[in-house]
């Protein structure tokens, strides 16, 4: 749904933090819990910025004569816009930026003061519910979001990445790694690479697809044929465990049982 808006450009709008008047009709619904209101610390130059958070209601002032840019999380794609009032209300959108940098605004402006509507704002993220209402000055320039949740995830995505990127026996040349570990018993998508120790410490290396599939217990095999489970930690695609052992079996599944059996001093490379 897109509104020309080539009057935009007209506008001269003043880009610092404004008072709003405690004066100011707002509908009950927008003080009742679960709203927000907009903070005199969070601007951002001409901006206020809202923390997001699902299932809340964002106040956004505006006022005739003025657009109120709502801007969206750069690479967030837009569904649709509705809104309670659309005769007297001006609604449209546009974008700013290319790629993963391209930016969605829904632009908003009133035709009179003392207008009060609602406004819901659907994306491939998330739902925004904004409440508007127009006033004779103080309205906003722009408004946007920090997304707390969202950066956390990138900030363990990177920390993951770099983590897997690291060797996994660190300061350790080659030739101090003994490589003779056969590898043999069923083929499942889980299948050890190889397996290697340092005299210290035994690695497993899976394949890349371990993280994508349910990953099998080890378990140690003793002199008399018993298995017992062993505590080992993940490292990107690889088991570590600080102990030597001359045979271990991963083993995923009860009726079906894949078994994979990992011996050292075997042939040194993977065979069935």
């Amino acid at each position: 749904m897109k509104t020309s808006l080539l009057a935009a450009a007209a506008f001269a709008v003043g880009v610092h933090p404004v008072d709003f008047p405690a004066s100011a009709k707002v509908p009950v619904s927008a003080v009742r819990r679960g709203s927000a209101e907009p903070s005199p610390n969070a601007w951002v130059n001409g901006r206020q910025v809202y923390l997001w958070s699902d299932g809340t209601v964002y106040h956004a002032y505006t006022q005739p004569g003025m657009i109120t840019d709502i801007a969206l999380q750069p690479g967030e794609g837009l569904i649709a816009v509705a809104a309670g009032d659309t005769a007297r209300w001006v609604i449209g959108d546009t974008a700013s930026g290319t790629g993963d940098d391209k930016r969605t605004h829904v632009l908003v402006k009133p035709f009179s003061t003392g207008l009060a509507t609602n406004l819901v704002i659907t994306t491939d993220r998330r739902t925004y519910h904004l409440l508007l209402t127009s006033q004779a000055n103080a309205g906003m320039t722009a408004l946007s979001w920090n997304y707390p949740l969202d950066e956390l995830v990138a900030i363990k995505a990177t920390q993951a990445a770099a983590e897997a990127g690291k060797p996994v026996a660190v300061g350790l040349g080659v030739e101090q790694l003994y490589f003779g570990y056969g590898i043999t018993g069923d083929a499942p998508t889980w299948r050890p690479l190889r397996a290697f120790d340092d005299g210290r410490q035994t690695f497993i290396e899976f394949p890349a697809s371990i993280g994508e599939d349910e990953a099998p217990p080890l378990f140690l095999i003793g002199a008399a044929g018993a298995a017992e489970l062993v505590n080992y930690r993940m490292k990107g695609r690889f088991y570590v465990v600080d102990r030597i052992f001359a045979v271990a079996e991963l083993r995923l599944g009860t009726k079906k049982q894949q078994v994979v059996r990992i011996t050292r001093g075997g042939e040194g490379r993977a065979r069935r």
